[in-house]
């Protein structure tokens, strides 16, 4: 586990960071998640259609990137008690088949919520193989504190 994501909110300081290691985009990947999602636009789904775009061939559909980025992400489930949300999400660049993505993270900002949760806004910054940045966001991430029974789930109000 890594220093931001194996320490506990009160161990935690802002401008800890995190990187992960890279998960390859494959056409099953698009596919899955097309049908996954009924997200069939010709720009992910039909590489005829694709290669007359923009982009000269297909590219992965922006939210798969950003739900990969969640999987990359070392998350403790003894430490982490809920993704609570993203902001400001923008997809800088597109992502081909056969490209390799990389989660980096950095905190921001902590805020106590209550005696056993905290919440912890993290630069979350996803990049291909060659450093580009693909798609920048701030993850929102509700953090256990020490004082919390992991066997206990936190009140909803930490949610809201």
């Amino acid at each position: 586990m890594n220093q931001v994501f194996g320490s506990g909110f009160d161990d935690l300081e802002v401008g800890a960071g995190f990187s992960t290691y890279g998960r390859t985009i494959t056409e099953s990947d698009l596919t899955a998640f097309a049908g996954l999602t009924g997200d069939h636009h010709p720009l992910h789904t039909d590489a005829e259609w694709a290669s007359r775009s923009l982009f000269g061939e297909r590219i992965a559909h922006g939210m798969l990137l950003l739900s990969y980025s969640v999987g990359l992400a070392p998350i403790d489930p003894e430490r982490v008690a809920a993704l609570r949300g993203f902001e400001k999400v923008v997809f800088k660049r597109p992502v081909r088949i056969g490209d390799t993505i990389t989660l980096h993270g950095r905190v921001e900002e902590m805020k106590p919520l209550d005696d056993e949760t905290g919440l912890v806004r993290i630069l979350w910054k996803v990049k291909n193989q060659d450093g580009g940045l693909v798609v920048r966001a701030v993850a929102e991430i509700v953090w256990l504190r020490e004082t919390a029974d992991p066997e206990q789930p936190s009140s909803e109000a930490v949610y809201l």
